[in-house]
């Protein structure tokens, strides 16, 4: 509850991508692609693939730079939620795991308070910690009900 910036958001951040598998585990790779929520397009595995593409774009290719491909077609794409095939649930789960030990190597050493363009304006490795973590908690919620609505449980 107390600490540097580091010490507050990474540990946030961690907590918030565990629970989204937390929500996740034990269920098959079908139930994972299941949209079970009509008329919404939502499922865990499309999830799963956005937090995934999420992170690249924001640690790896905005603020360090890399020069990697975008997931799932990007920035504003909707393949990651569209295009969701459950023989693949498996790897794409292991994937966004893969996804965040990237990430955290990519801006270990980066100072928070490094700025980079963002529609024109300054933005903050802060901010991106702060947005991400949003990101997370706003799907969590989604995944939430989801998994509810797949097997009955909740609180995971």
């Amino acid at each position: 509850m107390t600490g540097s910036d580091r010490d507050i958001l990474i540990p946030y951040l961690d907590a918030q991508r565990h629970s989204l598998l937390n929500i996740c585990a034990g269920l098959t790779a079908e139930q994972l692609g299941s949209r079970v929520l009509a008329p919404s397009r939502l499922s865990l595995q499309g999830l799963v693939r956005h937090a995934a593409k999420v992170e690249r774009i924001w640690f790896r290719i905005r603020v360090a730079g890399e020069d990697v491909p975008n997931l799932y077609g990007g920035p504003g794409d909707p393949t990651d939620f569209e295009d969701v095939d459950p023989t693949r649930a498996p790897e794409e789960v292991e994937q966004l795991r893969t996804e965040w030990d990237l990430c955290n190597d990519a801006v270990l050493t980066l100072p928070l308070d490094l700025e980079f363009l963002w529609r024109g304006e300054p933005m903050s490795l802060r901010m991106v910690y702060v947005h991400v973590i949003g990101e997370y908690a706003r799907h969590n919620g989604h995944a939430d009900l989801l998994r509810e609505s797949i097997d009955g449980t909740t609180g995971r």
